[in-house]
């Protein structure tokens, strides 16, 4: 990474953090964009270089599902089938997320009805990217299995977030991922 796109990506997390911290400070609604431009130290002009709105930087926070299960994906030696392989990439995300940070992320998203409506929209998104890596990693699968294994992968996530939110919140997501990867009938989880 050269220093321009270094700079750039410390600027991106500085402005994400300072938004963040000022979201559960003063509330997502009375977090103006020029306060969190004056809080990460750069101009209202270059805070619409990094993000359109406020709820760009709510989404990025969750955002990128797919690419997330690629760069996981890429890094996982091959489990014995496409769908193992990406369900150990999945496992392997899920439980990286603290759950203090989740709960704080999920609340703001959650309460913001624009927010939820874009990230339903990224999920289609999500599911072409992933179908795409897992059949440059698996050129000579078939197609149908590797789709659906993408597909289950956004769905399996989508599920595992509902489930932990109704139970508060309070364990970590990858127990989550587990019961809902473990209730795939057996013919759906070959791949």
């Amino acid at each position: 990474m050269g220093i321009r796109e270094q700079k750039r990506e410390e600027t991106l997390k500085r402005i994400t953090q300072c938004a963040m911290t000022l979201f559960a400070r003063e509330g997502y609604e009375a977090t103006t964009i020029d306060a969190v431009a004056a809080a990460a130290g750069i101009s209202r002009r270059t805070f619409f270089h990094y993000f359109k709105s406020k709820d760009d930087i709510l989404l990025s926070q969750q955002a990128g599902m797919g690419e997330q299960l690629i760069a996981a994906l890429s890094a996982e030696p091959d489990a014995g089938s496409p769908w193992k392989t990406l369900a150990s990439a999945m496992r392997r995300i899920a439980a990286s997320y603290p759950v203090d940070e989740l709960v704080a992320i999920d609340r703001m998203m959650m309460s913001i009805e624009a927010v939820q409506q874009r990230k339903q929209a990224s999920y289609i998104r999500d599911e072409k990217l992933i179908f795409a890596a897992l059949q440059q990693r698996w050129p000579a699968a078939e197609a149908m299995s590797l789709r659906m294994a993408a597909m289950l992968s956004i769905s399996l996530s989508r599920l595992s977030l509902d489930a932990w939110r109704v139970d508060g919140g309070t364990g970590p997501l990858v127990h989550y991922l587990d019961a809902a990867i473990e209730a795939l009938p057996s013919g759906n989880a070959k791949g």
